[in-house]
């Protein structure tokens, strides 16, 4: 599926804003904090009902507002599908796909498979394991609507167990209510680890070959995940470290403390690695996961790069911009005349002002 429209009101500081989009690639320039970056969180919020800059939902709803509302339409050959969503400062946020409530959010997961790509994805090697768990769930998600809900539920009750260790502290005649909160982690995080292992495979078999390109036949990639547990040891480490959790007051063991390495060269790259063999690590997984999206879903995902262009250097870019052929892709930038005349194939160009756009 294409983007075709996107509608916006009170949106960041968007008040009224609607656009047509070309199935190909689109621009976006201006200066910078005109708002071009907020087109491309409204167009990811749609697809996937969460910020890629992990703001929080009221942060989103324009200065002044109780409310911002967003429209997206999409469409193939066949279908034309309207998402809409509903931001307030006083409730839940709501979600409607061709005007019928979602129980669930998750349940949008799958119809458009989108990737998002900006300058802070290119130091997710050199940064810390929250990031890499970051990348590993948003794009499991992408080609397994289960995961959503697993992981939800999974946060939930990592939630609801760390506030009982808060409260055992306190009460030891609480410590029997843990079995239930463990029950329902092992359970959904076994699925996590599972997956997330699944992802890691596929996602390096396609990953090999692209790096291999990207780094000029110089560099071999190899991606290793590393749960905090197995599945088969979840449910005796969460009850043989009961004692410590109590005493941290948080959970100590399960997926939310997993991490994922790269290895270049058989070298670790975090640690070894050059600043560019790290951003050419980046820019694989991102390119890997275009192909992977497109042969798990047999369609092409919407990509979106947000400043991207201006972090790479010439053969990096090139490389980038080769995989956006038959993909709709949306660009932000703030220099516009080079990138236009260096470039072909580009179908819209927008100028981004303070709330508009041209």
């Amino acid at each position: 599926m294409k983007i075709k429209r996107l509608e916006l009101s009170n949106f960041r500081n968007y008040e009224s804003l609607c656009v047509d989009f070309s199935d190909n690639v689109n621009i976006l320039y201006g200066d910078n904090a005109a708002g071009k970056t907020n087109i491309l969180e409204a167009i990811y919020m749609c697809a996937t009902t969460r910020s890629q800059r992990q703001s929080k939902e009221k942060d989103m709803i324009r200065f002044g507002c109780e409310e911002a509302h967003l429209r997206m339409i999409a469409a193939d050959e066949i279908t034309q599908r309207r998402i809409d969503m509903q931001l307030s400062r006083s409730k839940a946020k709501g979600v409607a796909l061709d005007g019928q409530p979602l129980v669930r959010a998750g349940q949008l997961f799958g119809l458009l498979g989108i990737i998002s790509f900006c300058p802070d994805d290119l130091s997710m090697i050199k940064a810390g394991p929250a990031e890499r768990r970051r990348f590993l769930d948003m794009e499991a998600s992408q080609i397994d609507r289960l995961y959503m809900h697993n992981l939800s539920s999974y946060n939930k009750v990592l939630a609801q167990r760390n506030n009982l260790l808060k409260q055992v502290s306190l009460n030891k005649e609480l410590l029997g209510t843990l079995d239930v909160w463990d029950e329902q982690l092992v359970e959904y995080g076994s699925y996590l680890i599972e997956k997330r292992a699944e992802f890691t495979q596929k996602l390096e078999e396609i990953a090999k070959p692209v790096h291999r390109a990207v780094s000029g036949e110089k560099e071999d990639i190899k991606l290793i995940y590393t749960p905090d547990t197995s599945v088969r040891d979840f449910k005796d480490k969460l009850f043989f470290g009961r004692d410590r959790d109590i005493a941290s007051t948080f959970t100590t063991v399960g997926p939310h403390r997993d991490d994922l390495e790269f290895e270049i060269n058989g070298k670790n790259a975090r640690t070894f690695g050059s600043q560019g063999q790290q951003r050419t690590t980046a820019l694989s997984m991102k390119l890997a996961e275009i192909e992977l999206v497109r042969q798990v879903s047999g369609k092409a995902p919407i990509l979106l790069l947000d400043d991207v262009l201006s972090e790479l250097d010439r053969n990096r870019q090139t490389q980038l911009l080769g995989f956006t052929q038959g993909v709709q892709t949306f660009i932000t930038c703030t220099g516009l005349e080079e990138f236009v005349m260096q470039r072909t194939g580009i179908n819209k160009v927008y100028k981004v002002g303070e709330g508009t756009l041209s």
